[in-house]
């Protein structure tokens, strides 16, 4: 912590979503309308807490309209206030269409010292069951621990505590809906507490540079029977692309002439599309393999998903990045093996 012998301070930022929501009194369809101070109004539990906390309203969409500029605002507000020692850790809350997404770039993008912890709920306020309340109490909790220190950003949700790089949306209307595939949770809140039971084999670094040049990247997922011809022209509109693959990185051979010829233009980055796992290197040598591709110029995303993977190739050309950082940058993010030697 960085205020000795007193209470730690948790700041509590609100970004809208579902944990946010009231029903219309037009038609009953939930729409953002609480802030950061209604969200905590309804968690009394906060009050036995040894932690003074503090709000800040940033914004109050649904987590499908928060976008890249949203999250570098609230980066770079989050970094200005930390730098005069106001608080000793964060909790973000918003809408869990995006948390994901949102959490791994905040873990790119924010270089503060205090530890930032983003959550939310799958039931509005007014529903039975709704989960916003026990979300935001296990949160503070994980805020407020000395133990998190030097973890980087970190997801919590029902009671369990998730690395951005590896935590995945699994389901679309469970309050379970966050899982980590190949990892499991980093730890657990239990009898209002933080039990961690490991960390993150790696933590991104913040990107120091600022992210001025415009960047469009795309995100393109493999199917069965798709021959490529809407592929071609979307790579002629895009600076970079992810393109989400089969199983361990396997594309249709028509697909190679088109992404060779590609690569040689712009960063394009084969993920898997299937959720857990990684990209392989050199066990298969088809044309259109994990091999193949890779020696035609594409970079191996490793355990990266394809959306952390396009969030990580934006902030990178966003950023300035050179063809060879962003090769390098991704080697050790995904685990793949050319961060080895």
């Amino acid at each position: 912590m960085t205020k000795q012998d007193s209470r730690p301070t948790v700041l509590v930022v609100g970004l809208g979503g579902t944990i946010a929501m009231t029903p219309s009194p037009e038609d009953g369809a939930a729409r953002p309308t609480l802030s950061a101070e209604d969200l905590l109004a309804a968690v009394p539990q906060l009050a036995d807490m040894a932690v003074d906390i503090k709000t800040l309203s940033f914004t109050s969409k649904p987590g499908a309209s928060l976008t890249l500029d949203d999250i570098e605002e609230l980066a770079s507000q989050l970094w200005a206030m930390d730098s005069k020692g106001a608080f000793d850790g964060i909790v973000v809350t918003q809408g869990t269409d995006t948390l994901e997404e949102t959490a791994y770039l905040l873990s790119l993008l924010y270089e503060a010292k205090a530890p930032l912890v983003v959550t939310g709920a799958m039931r509005a306020p007014h529903l039975a069951g709704a989960d916003g309340a026990a979300n935001v109490l296990a949160a503070v909790t994980v805020a407020a621990s000395p133990q998190i220190c030097g973890l980087g950003v970190l997801v919590v949700f029902n009671d369990q505590i998730f690395d951005t790089s590896r935590v995945r949306k699994t389901h679309s209307t469970s309050t379970h809906a966050f899982a980590a595939p190949d990892t499991g949770p980093l730890g657990t809140v239990a009898e209002g507490r933080l039990r961690l039971l490991t960390t993150p084999a790696h933590k991104p670094l913040p990107m120091a540079a600022a992210l001025t040049r415009p960047a469009r990247v795309g995100l393109y997922v493999a199917s069965l029977g798709d021959d490529g011809a809407l592929l071609a022209p979307l790579l002629d509109q895009v600076d970079g692309m992810v393109i989400a693959g089969f199983g361990v990185g396997h594309l249709p051979d028509t697909w190679v002439p088109v992404l060779a010829k590609a690569a040689r233009q712009i960063p394009i980055v084969l993920a898997s599309r299937t959720g857990g796992g990684t990209t392989l290197t050199r066990t298969y040598g088809f044309d259109g393999s994990e091999k193949d591709l890779l020696s035609r110029g594409l970079i191996g995303a490793g355990h990266l998903d394809p959306y952390k993977a396009r969030h990580l190739l934006t902030v990178l050309l966003r950023s300035g990045a050179d063809a060879d950082r962003i090769r390098r940058t991704f080697a050790p993010a995904g685990t793949t093996a050319e961060g080895r030697g």
